[in-house]
């Protein structure tokens, strides 16, 4: 039942879950006002989602937002069930607020920000791996309500919905009562049945084809038009793509790019050559141009940087950068590739992909996002978020973020 609430409603159930909502408050008396971010923000916090709009701070709990930084679900306790509603973060305002019977969280939103998946509250979640279980609740919901009430069996996690919103992709954790492994599969949201994939000729999966991963998801990205998902994957010793067990090949790839046309819903994935994978995940990085056109995956431990190109999933070259330490953060502009890793940032040449400039920050870096006009590049830290000119590395402004996990990307629409 969708029920219609003021903000001050919506506030009073933040300030429950413990969180703080400051957007468009009035500074402290006696206390210097925060200073400005050019561009609205969305962080990740320890209490959840952060928004950072001018001189303006909001912390929202149980929260998730689309990958464009658009839309955000949000979700507090409300007696025994859950209030959910929608934030528009261009303008911070909120949906009419629905009651959805138990106690839920939100795990993902579909690309145009008009459906959530939620799991419950307190479903123990390891790394990414789901504790062993033999059946995985999940409720779809929108801003009217609840939509679709599933139980899949086994340990099943949400991962991504359909483009036309009639299935979701979820991770299938194998063995199901202590899960070491998945798969990709798609959740008919009519039927709530399960199903495999398509290949890229868009021809069905045959049964024992569908692939088991067992390394480390480093990082998920949405094309500029909504309609694949990246993943980059490492650590595969033995893994064997679809196509390596519909043909029977051996197949041993320590890197690689699943991906995912959430439209056409088939799976190919992009090996990434040697040393990609033989290093710590924490130290490769993706991104991807404005236009969607090149994917760049850099691994900074051997400091080779892989250029693919979307159209046919092809590694087209692979060019050697100066090496580094450290977690490995990477963003792309009209015309360069940012990477950083501990405390240096790199700023490439888009089309050579050769170092123009090196800089050092104050903090081991936690995150890197472009600003759409490219004038600047923002750089999450320790604490807080600096920004500086992209070409020079000067920083710009600074603003504190206590509890700061990392940068989500740029608020409200394009």
């Amino acid at each position: 039942m969708a029920v219609t609430v003021s903000r001050r409603r919506i506030l009073i159930l933040l300030a429950g879950a413990g969180a703080t909502a400051l957007a468009g408050c009035e500074p402290a008396r006696g206390r210097a006002p925060a200073p400005a971010v050019p561009d609205p923000l969305l962080v990740r916090v320890d209490e959840g989602l952060g928004l950072l709009r001018g001189a303006g701070r909001q912390t929202v709990p149980r929260a998730v937002a689309t990958a464009d930084g658009t839309w955000v679900f949000a979700t507090a306790p409300e007696d025994p069930d859950t209030a959910c509603w929608r934030i528009d973060t261009a303008t911070s305002r909120t949906s009419a607020m629905t009651v959805l019977p138990g106690r839920w969280v939100p795990q993902t939103v579909s690309a145009d920000g008009t459906r959530v998946a939620l799991i419950p509250t307190g479903m123990r979640m390891n790394g990414g791996r789901p504790a062993g279980r033999e059946v995985t609740p999940v409720l779809v919901a929108d801003a009217g309500g609840m939509r679709h009430r599933l139980d899949l069996r086994g340990a099943v996690v949400p991962e991504a919905f359909a483009a036309d919103g009639t299935g979701l992709f979820v991770l299938d954790w194998l063995p199901a009562t202590a899960p070491d492994r998945y798969r990709v599969r798609v959740v008919d949201l009519a039927t709530g049945t399960p199903g495999p994939l398509s290949t890229r000729d868009k021809t069905p999966v045959p049964p024992g084809a569908e692939e088991e991963m067992r390394g480390d998801g480093r990082q998920a990205m949405l094309a500029p038009d909504r309609t694949v998902l990246y993943t980059l994957y490492t650590h595969q010793p033995d893994h064997q793509h679809t196509r390596d067990l519909v043909s029977g090949r051996p197949g041993n790839a320590h890197a690689f790019v699943h991906t995912l046309n959430l439209r056409e819903r088939w799976a190919y994935c992009v090996d990434l050559p040697h040393p990609f994978g033989e290093a710590a995940a924490a130290g490769h990085a993706m991104a991807i141009n404005p236009d969607g056109g090149r994917l760049l995956v850099a691994d900074v431990a051997s400091g080779t940087v892989a250029d693919v190109a979307t159209d046919d999933l092809a590694v087209r070259r692979t060019v050697a950068q100066p090496r580094g330490t450290g977690a490995a953060y990477a963003a792309a502009g009209a015309d360069r590739l940012f990477l950083a890793a501990g405390t240096t940032v790199r700023a490439l040449d888009l089309t050579r992909l050769t170092g123009t400039v090196d800089w050092r920050v104050r903090e081991p870096v936690t995150g890197l996002v472009t600003s759409r006009d490219g004038s600047r590049l923002y750089v999450g830290q320790r604490d807080a978020v600096s920004w500086h000119d992209p070409a020079t590395g000067r920083e710009l402004g600074r603003v504190p973020v206590p509890g700061l996990v990392g940068v989500h990307g740029l608020a409200g629409s394009a």
